[in-house]
């Protein structure tokens, strides 16, 4: 089950989970989610994963078409600049909260898989060094990551394997938007390139890529653990403009 599975990260985990034969269920706002037009891979169900009778529901439905889950992963999110305090608890409830609700709710049935489940969160290299103006979703990232590593020590004895994904910039809907707010788009994604080592921002591949391992029984002894995927951004210190 992929909470956020009509965004951009969310559609290119499920087409690989999809492609290695799992039965996937895409959860999100609408059927266009994020990207828009219609999204024919995965099942879709609506889901706001701020209410907690909604979210109950929604495994009330999986639990009734396949009494079990493997995986769950939370990547549903949103990002914001500003933090007005209804701003502040609106992005809490989604990072934050709904990643708890999705994951306090999918607990009874990732209990019945047959073998090691997992649920895969989303972090951000924000969680761990801050960007200018995003106090709220900095926040909410680092709660993420310390509740993360909370539920595997609490879960891990059941055989569910928690873990968080943190990326840095990824070619998604969220980051376009960002660089469509700026009148320079060419030299500002070029700049975006340039502050990393490796010079280019991640895919929505590149996170598939990395959640589909995660899920996998290759990962059977990788958990609790905050997976940087950012191109080396975290990895080299602010250099000095003179």
């Amino acid at each position: 089950m992929v909470a956020g599975g009509r965004g951009g990260v969310g559609r290119a985990i499920r087409k690989r989970f999809e492609a290695e034969g799992a039965i996937v269920y895409a959860r999100d706002l609408s059927d266009g989610g994020s990207v828009g037009g219609d999204a024919p891979a995965g099942s879709f169900l609506p889901l706001k994963v701020t209410g907690e009778a909604a979210v109950m529901a929604d495994f009330a439905h999986a639990r009734d078409t396949h009494g079990r889950l493997d995986i769950l992963v939370n990547a549903a999110g949103i990002e914001s600049e500003t933090t007005t305090l209804a701003q502040w608890n609106q992005i809490f409830a989604i990072n934050f909260t709904g990643t708890f609700l999705t994951s306090k709710h999918a607990l009874q049935l990732l209990r019945k898989s047959e073998g090691d489940a997992s649920i895969i969160n989303f972090g951000s290299y924000n969680g761990f060094i801050a960007d200018p103006e995003l106090a709220a979703y900095c926040a909410t990232k680092g709660a993420v990551h310390a509740l993360t590593k909370a539920m595997e020590w609490d879960h891990s004895p059941e055989c569910i394997r928690v873990k968080a994904v943190c990326p840095g910039y990824v070619d998604t809907p969220m980051l376009q938007s960002f660089f469509q707010e700026n009148s320079n788009i060419d030299s500002l994604q070029q700049a975006v390139r340039d502050v990393r080592p490796l010079r280019t921002f991640g895919t929505q591949t590149d996170i598939a890529n990395l959640v589909n391992w995660l899920a996998s029984d290759e990962a059977r002894y990788a958990s609790s653990q905050l997976w940087l995927l950012d191109g080396g951004l975290s990895a080299q210190v602010q250099q000095m403009r003179l």
